[in-house]
């Protein structure tokens, strides 16, 4: 069913031009940005989430960039529920709004509405997080590996939390949590254009480099340094943040913490373009194509 309103939807790896995009397509259109950034809700959180600049979040409006503080508890539920009612009102002055993100949950979240996952019991989640404490998260990604093989290199196993959720589905209910995962999409009232920004893996990986050594030049350091009191806040168990972590308890070298950070940046990016690929019906551009992008945007929403 073809609806009045449209959400343009801008994914893609980290690092590879979705902000600039997403941008340029909110003032084509004169509209505004919903962020689908799981990080970029955190005022305190800025150098190490590549959040928009001053300049850039002045060009266009933008929301869910610095709602909330680093001491709130936000969920990709929360967010769901507060999008939509943001959505709602900005469609009540225009026919398009521009999400943008590369969490994957966030914008499905938005796009669909999320699976009824089982809730595990108190005690199951504390032992497993007692078991990441103890044996690092290595461990307990061995563990998810064998209960769900064909579904691992899909899920965002670096993140101690996701991978903690998995597994404490698997241990409340003796199935993994992929099987839930039904992909039965909520009803929504409105169209979804999904634009995915790609380009060649070396010029990626370059760009990727750049940013992190670019990160620690403006501060990235210093930023962690005053996190320090919410480091097991699962937003700051996450890449550019827990390698610092780890320097800063003399696990590591800086140097081999910002090795790391590249590498799990890298890494990261390769699974999201997977993800994305798999997800709903993403036409894929190059991030400099956006007369293109925005001619394939008119020809969904016959304007």
């Amino acid at each position: 069913m073809e609806f009045p309103k449209s959400l343009i939807v801008v994914v893609g790896p980290t690092a590879v031009g979705k902000t600039a995009m997403a941008i340029a397509l909110a003032k084509h259109y004169q509209t505004s940005i919903i962020s689908a950034d799981s990080r970029q809700f955190y005022s305190e959180m800025s150098i190490g989430t590549a959040k928009p600049s001053a300049q850039e979040l002045h060009e266009a409006p933008h929301y869910f960039i610095n709602s909330h503080s680093i001491s709130d508890d936000y969920s990709a539920g929360d967010f769901e529920r507060e999008a939509l009612m943001q959505v709602d009102k900005l469609f009540v002055h225009t026919d398009k709004v521009v999400v943008v993100g590369g969490s994957g949950l966030f914008v499905r979240a938005l796009c669909e509405g999320l699976d009824d996952l089982p809730k595990a019991p108190d005690e199951i989640r504390e032992a497993l997080n007692a078991a990441l404490e103890r044996d690092g998260l290595p461990a307990l990604q061995d563990r998810l590996r064998a209960i769900d093989p064909d579904n691992y290199d899909q899920m965002d196993h670096d993140n101690p939390q996701r991978v903690v959720r998995a597994l404490e589905v698997y241990e409340a209910t003796g199935k993994p949590i992929s099987y839930y995962q039904k992909n039965q999409k909520s009803k929504r009232d409105f169209n979804i254009i999904t634009v995915g920004l790609n380009t060649d893996r070396a010029l990626l990986y370059d760009r990727i480099n750049k940013r992190v050594d670019l990160m620690m030049q403006e501060g990235l350091l210093e930023e962690v340094k005053n996190l320090i009191p919410y480091r097991n806040k699962p937003a700051l168990l996450t890449v550019g943040y827990a390698e610092l972590f780890d320097y800063l308890d003399g696990k590591i070298s800086l140097e081999q913490a910002v090795d790391s950070i590249k590498q799990n940046s890298r890494r990261y990016a390769k699974r999201q373009i997977t993800w994305f690929k798999k997800y709903g019906d993403t036409t894929w551009f190059e991030p400099n194509q956006r007369e293109d992008i925005i001619k394939f945007i008119d020809s969904k929403t016959n304007k």
